[in-house]
């Protein structure tokens, strides 16, 4: 979505340099395009030696004269200056004022210099959207409300499918080209400053820059909102057979590499930092490994290596199957995204229950449910790093090393509970089902005649004969998150189940009692 929108936004400054063309007579605007299209060329091939050449040396002179306000006042007189130019040229001030802003990020300075703007940047910003609040008229909006309605979904929609589209033709999974469409289905805040200038070249009528305005302002304060809950929802739909279905539909998860059957390997989910770090040791201590990731960038690097590799959606039943994960020694799953962490747990041990799993936690409320979920071990990165710190802390201050092994090892081995912060008894149902947000989960109560009655969660395995994950127990109006093996099942209480249809199913028939 970032790399979609930045190539938008570099787009602007062809659109703002052909914008003037626009307004000569039908006949001449073929040679006005040209002449609009040469001069941008020249000034844009300008702007790349002066950037190279002058620039770094102007900046350098600013930086060695030690004054700190000299040093801002002179970014901004170069910034505006460039934008005089474009102006001058007759390819607007706001072209200008862009490329000013890439010429200088090519500088050695360029961290310092964005320091020091970015104050003024917040609060231009703040008067960009006051004056876009003060061109829009409320009157205006409500008397053409219908076709503001109309315009909003033609853009929303419209946009959502070509990106959608775009994204699905380069092998992504449909559910990754519809949180794509739907993120960056809006029309930018650049659209204002394009709308104004065709404005003010007369290309633009009153009514129809007041419904470009209106369309943008909605479009824009919608998009929050959207990108909040785009994953909720397709995570509800995923749970819908016929959804689930589509998402599935012609989808044949691609793998790289060797092509040996994947017997006794190791599954990393994952290749950002983490994932990277995990393979290179798994490498270079010879185990055969398969990484799982949708980013075609790494590619080329797990290529060079012979690593293999699985394209797609490591939360996908299909990829996972094709993982071969009964087969697999152990898993680790170093996603960054919480929810899509979990998913890829619950779906993995539901296709192999004894598999070996060890997960990256993003936060403190993650590590009881990753691993009431099934996990083997969960590492949270904080924690971990504390634990180092802690441990070379007491090395200088003279404990031993057999101390502070111990020490370490006590804090890991409780699971990070010496050291997390107090929590309350009792924590909400909501706050629970918010943990596991986009597991399907269900409430059943234990009947007098179950033949769970009676029995502790390790005599019953639930998870072995069903797949199925208890995540709370509530008896008496009180809630029991993440209960051991040692907890009894009572008559009476309603336990909060986490797993798939199947295993769903087969709780149900587990709760029924067995027919003589």
């Amino acid at each position: 979505m970032l790399a979609i929108l930045i190539v938008q936004d570099l787009g602007v400054g062809l659109m703002l340099a052909i914008l003037p063309a626009l307004t000569q007579p039908p006949n001449l605007i073929g040679i006005a395009l040209v002449t609009a299209l040469l001069k941008a060329l020249l000034f844009l091939s300008g702007a790349i030696l002066v950037g190279k050449w002058v620039i770094p040396l102007l900046v350098r002179l600013l930086v060695r004269s030690g004054s700190q306000e000299l040093f801002l006042l002179g970014i901004l007189v170069l910034c505006l200056g460039i934008a005089l130019v474009t102006s001058a040229l007759g390819l607007g001030v706001e072209m200008g004022a862009f490329v000013a802003g890439l010429m200088i990020s090519n500088v050695e300075y360029a961290d310092h210099a964005l320091d020091r703007v970015l104050p003024m940047r917040d609060v231009f910003a703040t008067l960009f959207f006051a004056s876009i609040g003060i061109l829009i008229d409320p009157a205006f909006l409500l008397a053409n409300g219908w076709i503001l309605i109309g315009l909003v979904a033609v853009v929303m929609l419209g946009k959502a499918v070509i990106a959608a589209g775009v994204v699905r033709l380069f092998g992504y999974p449909l559910k990754t080209a519809l949180m794509v469409g739907t993120g960056i289905n809006q029309i930018g805040e650049f659209s204002f400053v394009l709308a104004g200038v065709a404005q003010t070249q007369g290309l633009f009528p009153p009514r129809l820059y007041g419904l470009t305005v209106g369309t943008t302002a909605v479009t824009l304060l919608m998009t929050p909102f959207l990108l909040r809950a785009t994953p909720y929802l397709l995570n509800r739909l995923e749970q819908l057979p016929w959804f689930n279905h589509l998402l599935q539909l012609n989808y044949a998860p691609r793998l790289f590499g060797q092509e040996e059957e994947l017997v006794g390997h190791v599954v990393v989910v994952g290749y950002g930092r983490v994932g990277q770090t995990l393979v290179r040791m798994l490498y270079f201590q010879g185990y055969k490994i398969l990484v799982i990731d949708n980013n075609e960038a790494v590619l080329q690097s797990l290529r060079e290596r012979s690593i293999s590799y699985l394209f797609g959606d490591a939360s996908s039943v299909v990829l996972l199957e094709k993982a071969k994960l009964s087969q697999a020694k152990a898993m680790a799953i170093a996603l960054p995204d919480p929810m899509a962490t979990r998913l890829t747990l619950n779906r993995a041990l539901s296709l192999a229950p004894d598999l070996d799993i060890t997960v990256r936690a993003h936060g403190n409320a993650e590590i009881d449910v990753l691993y009431q979920l099934g996990a083997q071990e969960v590492v949270q990165p904080e924690f971990e790093a504390s634990l180092e710190m802690g441990a070379h802390l007491l090395l200088k201050l003279g404990d031993s090393t057999f101390a502070v092994q111990q020490v370490v090892n006590r804090y890991r081995t409780r699971r990070y509970r010496d050291i997390l912060p107090e929590r309350a008894e009792y924590w909400g149902v909501a706050d629970l089902e918010s943990a596991i947000e986009g597991l399907q989960r269900h409430w059943y109560a234990i009947q007098a005649d179950s033949p769970l009655a009676g029995l502790s969660l390790a005599e019953a395995n639930i998870r072995r004969f069903t797949g199925a994950t208890i995540m709370a127990i509530e008896r008496h109006k009180h809630l029991h998150r993440y209960p051991t093996g040692d907890m009894l099942v009572e008559a009476g209480d309603r336990l909060l189940v986490v797993g798939n249809s199947e295993e769903h199913t087969a709780f149900e028939k587990l709760l029924k009692p067995q027919m003589g």
